[in-house]
């Protein structure tokens, strides 16, 4: 599949997901693609679980059950290791960074393997896994309950290692995020943590890809900083204005990553 039909499948998700349902003929219209391609689009989001479909129209799936780590690594693989790359750059030699669990966060471990005089303290496994020969890179895990499906660690253990620390930035992952409550998470615990790790930290980075912005496919909501400027959203090339104008709007600092 190419990355325009892939690019399209993920807005409709968001859409169906973000407005609840959404018909053939408005999805057509919206996306500039015709219907039969859309019926297309549906039937493999239903197959995949995404989506639920209704008479004429998409719904989003109601249960949103939490993807796992290996399931999360394939999907925008191109767009998360773009911004992971960007993620890399904005680190300075001798500083003391935050990554959290999760693909993306993972892919900017990768990124940081040749680093010297860095820190990073991490909640990912899969972090861990990648700086493991990172011999220039000093690493913490802050270790606690770890959470099967997503590879992470949570909980008091977690939080009263984190709160031996202070870090110059962290970099954050979601399942979703909107500009008027903040990071989606499948539970309380992960987005308690979440505000946590932002407190300890000077600089908030929030890397997530475009699908990921206005989705909230949970219940549970880690609340973002209120100051202008105080975090910063990094995603791809794929995100639209539409799509960024309500973090624009709360001065957000956004950044927009080119495809590698």
């Amino acid at each position: 599949m190419g990355r325009a039909a892939q690019a399209r499948r993920d807005e409709i998700v968001r859409l169906a997901t973000t407005t609840g349902l959404a018909s053939v003929e408005e999805l057509s219209a919206q996306l500039g693609v015709t219907a039969s391609t859309i019926r297309r689009d549906l039937a493999h989001l239903k197959a995949a679980g995404l989506l639920a479909r209704t008479y004429g129209g998409a719904m989003a799936v109601v249960t949103h059950p939490e993807a796992s780590l290996r399931q999360r690594i394939g999907e925008a693989f191109e767009a998360k290791r773009a911004i992971a790359a960007w993620a890399a750059a904005q680190i300075r030699p001798g500083e003391t960074v935050l990554l959290d669990s999760g693909s993306t966060t993972g892919a900017l471990a990768h990124e940081l393997r040749h680093a010297v005089d860095l820190t990073v303290a991490t909640t990912g496994l899969n972090a861990l896994q990648e700086l493991a020969g990172a011999t220039g890179v000093h690493v913490e895990c802050l270790g606690g309950t770890l959470r099967h499906v997503s590879q992470g660690f949570v909980g008091p253990l977690a939080e009263a290692a984190l709160s031996r620390m202070t870090f110059d930035r962290v970099f954050l992952g979601a399942d979703g995020v909107t500009a008027e409550e903040g990071i989606c998470e499948a539970s309380l615990q992960q987005t308690r943590f979440k505000e946590l790790m932002m407190e300890r930290s000077r600089h908030v980075y929030l890397l997530v890809h475009a699908a990921k912005l206005g989705r909230r496919p949970f219940h549970a909501w880690a609340r973002m900083p209120d100051a202008l400027g105080a975090w910063t959203l990094v995603t791809d090339a794929a995100a639209t204005e539409e799509s960024l104008q309500p973090f624009t709007a709360r001065g957000v600092r956004t950044v927009v990553v080119a495809g590698s």
